[in-house]
């Protein structure tokens, strides 16, 4: 049923591992309805499937656990609901987590689970065609290797959770700002599956935008602010608060956050998480609506409120994205440094040591990076080194060198060409670090499938016993 008042969601994490305090402001002070927590970076699932190789059990965020023991008391009893995609690989074994911590502490909330997002069986199907997004490879080139494929579900398994009655609702892969839209769909009543008209798809623009300004965590409310000098005048960065999104029936929408909290939102810092990860903001895709930026207007309302309105949407396409991984090897990595009087020269004999074990040894390896922090590890080609003579009367310059590699034992034997060089190498070595830092690596691979061969489950889990 349409409300005749507002929603307000609060941003939650943007990333697993994200700090959950400042969401405790949002519940006490926010006056929020609804949380949504983005614990998947595009990168986290490789992360999690790390974890699942080593335990069947795992593949899920677990930060989601003592976050939810941590809100949930203060969430209750103001009726606050919880959305996340702290599932991952596993969302059945993350709600399961959460549900056996919270009922040990005496709490038994209503837990739903949103699946389906698994395509990995009908990635390794032979002959199926899932071309790289970027390259335009064929899967078959890595199709054997394959470890874990997973599309990115929309807002309607969501809004069918929150409209059984769940309190928390655990996804595995969903856009990040499909936990937002499902909420203000549910709640404000507006066509998801069954919008047809220009007013539908308005709606959904300014939800699918008010996602979009809320995933990140702080970093929309003044978090990460890249303005050369503005970001000094930033307040109590240390005690920031999250976003919140109020939005109306018709669509407006009001980016704030709760009260006596730190960072800042406004004009600029809205405005630049807007663009935030946008190729083309004229058709910014979603799994529920494409979205058009172009006329899109951001206006203060006074401290720390900023009215958006303007989104404009249109039916999303046929396909969804696929996020995959494959086992790509191993990688090991060492850093060292030495001191003046001639670090630099030191650096550059050392690494050609280095370079002539490998070659004398015949050690099979497939790429070779060399960087130096405190000089060019941030922007590589686009900072120039300064002259030797100069960087010969620094106090100290580090390299990382790291090898990768097919074959675990050569990741696992390379920090063995170094410790040597203590005593038999350029004088004044500042030490080692990561002489036994070896582990596996997976590649990601983007590709498209068609949207019908991917079917959304949701579950209520069986309260605790």
């Amino acid at each position: 049923m349409t409300n005749a008042i507002p929603l307000r969601i609060g941003s939650g994490l943007g990333f697993y591992g994200d700090n959950w305090e400042p969401v405790v402001a949002s519940i006490e002070r926010g006056q929020v309805q609804f949380i949504a927590s983005d614990h998947l970076a595009e990168l986290t699932l490789a992360i999690l499937q790390k974890d699942r190789q080593r335990d069947p059990s795992l593949g899920y965020a677990r930060d989601v656990v003592p976050m939810l023991l941590r809100l949930w008391p203060l969430m209750q009893p103001r009726g606050v609901r919880f959305v996340c995609n702290a599932g991952g690989l596993n969302p059945m074994g993350a709600a399961q987590a959460v549900q056996k911590a919270l009922a040990a502490a005496g709490w038994h909330p209503r837990i739903a689970v949103v699946s389906g997002d698994d395509v990995l069986t009908q990635l390794k199907a032979p002959g199926e065609r899932f071309d790289h997004m970027m390259s335009g490879a064929d899967v078959a080139s890595v199709r054997d290797r394959l470890v874990f494929g997973n599309a990115y579900l929309g807002a309607q398994p969501i809004v069918e959770a929150l409209d059984l009655g769940a309190d928390i609702v655990i996804t595995g892969r969903v856009a990040d700002a499909a936990l937002f839209l499902g909420p203000l769909v549910h709640a404000l009543g507006w066509k998801l599956a069954d919008a047809a008209t220009p007013e539908d798809f308005y709606r959904l623009a300014q939800g699918l935008t008010v996602g979009h300004l809320l995933e990140c965590s702080g970093q929309g409310s003044g978090g990460n602010f890249g303005s050369q000098g503005s970001w000094k005048n930033i307040p109590d960065l240390a005690h920031i608060g999250y976003p919140i999104a109020e939005v109306w029936p018709d669509g407006t929408a009001f980016i704030t956050k709760a009260p006596g909290t730190g960072g800042l939102v406004n004009f600029d810092t809205v405005r630049q998480q807007l663009l935030y990860e946008v190729h083309n903001p004229h058709a910014y895709f979603s799994p529920d609506v494409v979205l058009d930026m172009g006329q899109i207007q951001l206006h203060e309302e006074g401290q720390h409120r900023v009215r958006l309105t303007g989104a404009q949407g249109r039916a999303p396409t046929d396909q969804l994205k696929v996020v995959a991984g494959f086992e790509d090897g191993f990688k090991a990595e060492v850093s060292w440094g030495f001191s003046w009087p001639d670090a630099w020269d030191k650096v550059q004999a050392a690494e050609s040591m280095i370079r002539s074990q490998l070659k004398a040894r015949q050690i099979p390896f497939d790429e070779l990076l060399v960087e130096y922090p405190g000089l060019n590890s941030a922007h590589g080609p686009l900072a120039p080194l300064p002259p030797a003579a100069e960087l010969n009367e620094r106090a100290e310059i580090w390299v990382r060198m790291v090898l990768r590699t097919r074959a675990k034992a050569v990741a696992d034997g390379f920090g063995r060409l170094f410790p040597w060089m203590a005593l038999s190498g350029p004088a004044y070595t500042c030490g080692f670090q990561g002489l036994n830092a070896s582990s596996a690596l997976l590649g990601i691979w983007p590709t498209l499938i068609p949207r019908h061969r991917v079917q959304a489950r949701v579950e209520m889990l069986e309260p605790a016993a």
